[in-house]
């Protein structure tokens, strides 16, 4: 969006018309190529969240599995003790016992109406049934749940493909729409790299000498207020990431995507949050815009990006592909959509 407006002024420079038509068709590219790293972004976080998604099934899956051996070698335990109790009556002739009276149950809830009904008979005999019966049960319902979590972990993988497709499409068309507007981009960009040294000197300022913070106004009595920040210090981490470039997926160093930065920010200081903008925004309390404080989370487009705010009514962020860790200002188009802050 920044990138658009920086040609416009670029173009103000000269009044010959050839260049002020060029520089015309440029502004229209960028203003496509604008409308698909929207799109890009929201399709890479909702990537990252399936991502998230696909762990958590992951998880659910070894549980099940673990819990269903354990269900089976219970299950043999009790067939085992079932047994040496029918030997023992077969022997003794006692047809008076429980397990007598129970094997005549035709179902489970027959069975289950029996032993409520018993009350003269051997309590050690009703609890071998119950062992039996509950072992079953328990078998049961984790291979539903084994077969119900193997279905969702291939609709989720399914999805994830078709979103990398999807993906990966809308980069090359990027790519495409880039190289007919080269030269103009490689202008904009080294007056991007100014801009950005200036920001990032009066951000150190103002770390250096902190202020009252907040965008706005206060909020209105009566409104949800979150706790006091208390990780303000992830806004010096963040600071020393600018300039590392976009990457799809990424959450180190060497590249960020917008949910990875602020994932791999907050993880220095020893909180772990999920590699998802919109998971992210599950997190923490709400904040309201006129009550930002530095290291709250920032939200745009339904969630679909974030950033950590930096006071000054400033945030940094990883914006999209083609681009870098940068400050950028809650104004025009991120005043537009934003959609939360969040206080971790």
């Amino acid at each position: 969006m920044a990138v658009a407006a920086a040609l416009v002024a670029v173009g103000g420079a000269t009044a010959d018309p050839t260049v002020s038509s060029k520089q015309a068709e440029a502004q229209h590219v960028l203003g496509q190529i604008n409308a698909i790293d929207v799109q890009l972004g929201a399709a890479v976080e909702a990537y990252n969240n399936a991502t998230v998604h696909l762990q958590k099934i992951q998880s659910d899956l070894r549980e099940n599995t673990f819990e269903l051996g354990v269900a089976r070698k219970n299950l043999k335990r009790s067939q085992a003790a079932l047994a040496k109790r029918l030997v023992t009556i077969y022997t003794s002739g006692d047809q008076n016992s429980t397990l007598a009276v129970l094997l005549g149950a035709s179902n489970i809830d027959d069975l289950v109406n029996r032993m409520e009904t018993i009350h003269s008979t051997s309590k050690q005999d009703a609890k071998i049934v119950r062992d039996v019966t509950a072992a079953k049960i328990a078998i049961q319902r984790h291979r539903v749940e084994l077969q119900n979590a193997r279905s969702e972990q291939e609709r989720v993988v399914a999805e994830r493909q078709a979103q990398r497709q999807h993906i990966e499409a809308q980069l090359a068309q990027r790519r495409q729409l880039l190289s007919s507007i080269r030269s103009e981009i490689a202008q904009i960009k080294e007056q991007e790299r100014v801009r950005q040294l200036q920001l990032a000197r009066e951000a150190q300022a103002r770390l250096a000498n902190p202020s009252p913070v907040g965008v706005g106004a206060a909020a209105p009595e009566g409104s949800t207020v979150a706790p006091p920040s208390i990780h303000g210090g992830v806004v010096g981490i963040a600071m020393r990431y600018l300039g590392v470039p976009y990457v799809w997926g990424g959450a180190s160093p060497s590249g960020f995507d917008c949910s990875g930065l602020v994932m791999y920010v907050f993880a220095q200081i020893g909180v772990g949050l999920p590699h998802s903008s919109y998971a992210q925004y599950g997190m923490g309390a709400p904040v309201s815009l006129s009550q930002l404080q530095p290291g709250d989370l920032v939200f745009f487009a339904g969630a679909s990006h974030v950033g950590i705010y930096i006071g000054g009514g400033q945030f940094i962020h990883a914006p999209h592909t083609g681009d870098h860790v940068k400050i950028s200002s809650l104004s025009g188009w991120y005043a537009s959509t934003f959609a939360g802050g969040r206080r971790i």
